[in-house]
């Protein structure tokens, strides 16, 4: 049974940093699309970041240049790591993984459509204080 945990999550102040980990067990984050998802209250969720089993990398723009995702195969764990954070930052921030290589998305700008991907954490806290 697959497993995600995720942690590093906690309260930062604006420009601050935080890296997020997704600790995974039975399952091989090399094989498959993986990524972090985040949700505010009120608003739709949203995939950050994404990984495919390429190494080709998709961001959303509001996290372009200050959003790192990257993987330690021996580790078999995602991180996240998150510079320069803003108040709008702050949501629930959770790792996903699938079975797919790669995810899809509707249509060529939208994001990776969260029904990509099978798997998910619990979820972690950010919080950015201005």
């Amino acid at each position: 049974q697959v497993q995600l945990v995720e942690s590093g999550g906690g309260s930062v102040q604006s420009g601050g940093s935080l890296r997020l980990s997704c600790a995974a067990s039975a399952y091989t984050y090399s094989s498959y699309c993986v990524g972090w998802f985040r949700q505010a209250p009120g608003k739709e969720r949203e995939c950050v970041a994404a990984i495919d089993s390429d190494g080709s990398t998709r961001y959303a723009d509001s996290v372009k240049g200050r959003f790192t995702i990257s993987q330690d195969h021996a580790k078999n764990t995602l991180y996240l790591q998150m510079n320069s954070l803003k108040p709008e930052d702050t949501a629930m921030y959770s790792c996903a993984a699938s079975d797919r290589r790669r995810w899809y998305a509707l249509g060529s700008r939208a994001g990776p459509h969260p029904a990509s991907f099978s798997y998910w954490g619990q979820g972690t806290q950010v919080t950015v204080s201005s």
